[in-house]
């Protein structure tokens, strides 16, 4: 009969391992989908290939945190936020605004940048002659560039705007001065993405975007595209793993269940352990501390040092402190004779006091123990 069972567990286990098998095999994952514009996307409309090559360059770090996190203070960071998948609120804005104030700066690239940081644009009209895919765009030297410009507006100056990059229907890039910060808006995120980065003169020109103001760190902003960083176990590890470990889970549970296994807690009789125990000691010690009776506890505390020094050093339970010294100097050996003699007097000063405070009571109490320890070891 126990062979049979036997048998018929081993069956079991090998039909399990074979469909564990065929749902591996025939598992087939479906392409991940990313947002666009987030630095870990390696798909065209990703940002991944420009983010990687400034992490080996400089220091350039991604920021998935609300913008109530980043630094207060002037730390010559730069955060870039390209194509942001929504408008934050107005608090948010606030907190942006404050990192700027501080002395940081945003690079902003957003094909219609109205409605953040008190921007304004321009709708602009193309004829069918001129909707052409490369635009020239000039810098602020005159130096001109081909580059892509899918946008539909221009961003409207306002006196003190410094004016970056412009073609012939006008402003593409503008920095505005923040407090002690700045922001850079561009309104051409497709020259961060994967799929244009190295097409015509993208590459140049968005390093001209991101060398302004010369940051000492590059801070990615994802929070504008995926929130709060939550990743959950189901995100962080494939399906076929969660249903393999969940199987495995199964497995084991069957198996404890097959041999008898209870689970609980294991209970000990109180009886056994509660007489060597010290309830009562810290019940006594709470006792005396609540009822600030420090000049009690304090003479059972150097009563029972006594007691100790009569049973450990030979010393006569009889003899006051003060007379303690020239038995002390023989066993107590670590310690100064001018010190043993001062501890010694003082003890015996602070014993004869009808009330004490606490912090005498603390400062004496450790040194008794000091000399429990001692005559102890």
């Amino acid at each position: 009969m126990n062979a049979l069972k036997i048998r018929g567990w081993i069956w079991f286990a090998v039909l399990l391992l074979l469909f564990i098998g065929v749902s591996y095999v025939a598992f087939t994952p479906k392409p991940k989908i990313y947002p666009d514009y987030v630095t870990t996307s390696p798909a065209p409309t990703g940002i991944k290939a420009i983010y990687t090559y400034l992490k080996k360059e400089k220091g350039v770090k991604s920021w998935n945190h609300s913008p109530d996190l980043l630094p207060k203070g002037d730390n010559n960071q730069m955060l870039v936020m390209v194509g942001p998948a929504f408008t934050p609120e107005k608090e948010l804005m606030q907190a942006y605004k404050a990192y700027m104030n501080a002395g940081n700066t945003i690079l902003l690239l957003q094909t219609n940048p109205k409605g953040m940081f008190d921007l304004e644009a321009d709708f602009i009209e193309k004829s069918p002659s001129q909707s052409k895919r490369w635009h020239l765009v000039k810098d602020q030297n005159y130096k001109t560039f081909k580059a892509e410009v899918n946008s539909d507006v221009r961003i409207r100056t306002i006196k003190g705007d410094e004016l970056l990059l412009s073609d012939q229907y006008g402003p593409i890039a503008v920095k505005r001065t923040f407090g002690k910060g700045h922001l850079i808006v561009a309104i051409t995120p497709e020259w961060f993405t994967n799929d244009k980065l190295l097409k015509k003169d993208h590459l140049p020109l968005s390093f001209q975007l991101l060398n302004r103001g010369n940051p000492d760190t590059i801070l990615f902003d994802e929070y504008t595209h995926v929130g709060e960083n939550k990743s959950s176990i189901l995100a962080v590890y494939p399906m076929w793993f969660l249903v393999l470990i969940f199987q495995g889970i199964l497995l084991v549970v069957f198996w404890l269940w097959y041999k008898g296994k209870r689970f609980g807690p294991l209970l000990s009789p109180r009886e056994e352990w509660v007489r060597f125990s010290d309830e009562g000691i810290q019940a006594i010690a709470a006792w005396y501390l609540k009822g600030r009776r420090y000049q009690d506890s304090l003479h059972i505390q150097a009563d029972y040092v006594k007691v100790l020094l009569q049973e450990r050093w030979h010393i006569p339970y009889h003899k006051g402190w003060q007379e303690l010294t020239p038995y002390f100097e023989r066993k107590w050996i670590k310690i100064p004779a001018h010190e043993m003699k001062t501890f010694l007097y003082g003890l015996a000063a602070i014993l004869n006091q009808e009330k004490i405070n606490k912090q005498e009571y603390l400062l004496w109490s450790r040194k008794l123990e000091e000399l429990r320890n001692e005559v102890e070891s």
